[in-house]
């Protein structure tokens, strides 16, 4: 996904405040079947060094791309996976 292409998502929080992100991008794992969603926040200034990013478990829930359901990462496992992918994207963006 290209910066031109940024997806956005409205999350809410536990009080019920909606909170905008800007989806860095998603993967699949292959050997799992789990899809992974990786997220900054939408007002964090994109200049600054460090961006502090989110990440989510998700499933397709209906026939819009909206429809999706957000779960914690729960394993050591997952996230050695993500960690591995931010790096990546992260090497890519420096190019």
């Amino acid at each position: 996904m290209t910066q031109e292409e940024n997806e956005r998502i409205v999350i809410p929080d536990d009080e019920g405040n909606e909170h905008l992100f800007d989806v860095l991008f998603t993967f699949d794992v292959d050997d799992t079947g789990k899809s992974y969603m990786v997220l900054t926040d939408a007002g964090e200034n994109e200049t600054e060094e460090e961006v502090e990013v989110f990440a989510f478990r998700f499933e397709d829930e209906g026939e819009k791309d909206s429809d999706i359901s957000l779960f914690p990462i729960e394993t050591d496992e997952e996230w050695d996976i993500i960690e591995e992918m931010v790096e990546t994207f992260s090497a890519g963006e420096m190019e």
